[in-house]
């Protein structure tokens, strides 16, 4: 599918949406945060979504540019959402577009998704602001090109304990390929998702039981591929880390069941088209986890890290 065709289905499944409002949406038995909803471009389209899939509320990621649509979108749906801030943190001007947003009710910042290194002093200065307002930073860490050319985002994560402990004020929420791809020792370099067991002793493993200030976003592929892989090791994984990590979607279906463009661009991820990516992972969460610890996954510990109330 080239550019235009992509863009013209993305179009014409979010113009779709509403209609499909009426399927039925699951039950999780309780609230469920979806910590990773990029902000739609056609009113409704976020709330459509969570009321598919069966998410109560969502943290809308938005880009600076986009505060005001996202606030709209949280007056016509008042308690279902807040928002994050993104830019591009190599701008001059990107600490105060930060301050602003969050000063004027931004939640969190991200997703970070620039061709930066995590170690960068543009990155620094976001930890900076991070730190000084009590928000949460949300990091896109991916190394393995989804399609040819796309360059390495947030790079240096094996050195990435140098920042954990140089800004042990700033709250980071790791995401992403390369992040969830080393739950284990072994990790490949031709690959973005890798299957098959885990070996213990993985990096990401190792750095959320070392620094209280790391969290794990388990959206998008990449989140579902590190949970479905082993499930021995990650029914162990889920109750050592329960309180560090959160649950979001990064998904693009139009209505919270699969329909329109779900893994687009990535071919790598066409395990999970057609599908609810929200969906599917909670699924996977409520069969690997006890009812306390999907709990505090799906709920407790995002609405503490991004201040929403149920």
């Amino acid at each position: 599918m080239d550019r235009r065709e992509f863009l013209g289905a993305i179009v014409a499944t979010a113009a779709a949406a509403p209609s499909l409002r009426s399927q039925s949406a699951p039950d999780w038995g309780g609230p469920v945060l979806d910590t990773h909803l990029h902000l739609r471009a056609n009113a409704d389209a976020c709330f459509t979504h969570i009321q598919g899939c069966g998410v109560s509320n969502a943290v809308l990621l938005t880009p600076a540019a986009a505060q005001d649509r996202a606030k709209q979108e949280m007056e016509t749906r008042p308690g279902h959402f807040v928002r994050s801030v993104s830019v591009d943190p190599s701008r001059p001007d990107a600490q105060q577009t930060l301050r602003d947003a969050l000063r004027n009710g931004a939640v969190s910042i991200g997703e970070l998704k620039y061709h930066l290194a995590l170690n960068s002093p543009e990155m620094h200065r976001v930890y900076d602001v991070a730190a000084e307002l009590g928000v949460p930073v949300m990091m896109h860490i991916q190394t393995f090109p989804h399609f040819e050319g796309e360059q390495p985002y947030n790079t240096g994560y094996t050195e990435f304990d140098q920042v954990l402990k140089a800004f042990p004020k700033t709250t980071f929420i790791g995401h992403a390929d390369l992040f969830w791809a080393n739950i284990s020792a072994v990790v490949p370099t031709n690959r973005g998702y890798p299957d098959g067991p885990v070996k213990p002793g993985g990096l990401t493993d190792k750095l959320l039981s070392d620094y209280p200030n790391l969290y794990g976003d388990m959206s998008a592929n990449s989140g579902n591929n590190a949970l479905s892989r082993d499930k021995d090791f990650t029914k162990d994984f889920l109750v050592r880390h329960k309180d560090k990590l959160i649950f979001g979607s990064d998904c693009a279906c139009a209505d919270g069941n699969g329909a329109g463009i779900s893994q687009g661009n990535n071919p790598e991820a066409a395990r999970l088209a057609g599908k609810c990516v929200a969906r599917e992972t909670l699924a996977l969460l409520k069969q690997l986890a006890s009812p306390d610890v999907f709990r505090a996954i799906t709920w407790t510990n995002g609405a503490k890290l991004f201040q929403v109330q149920k």
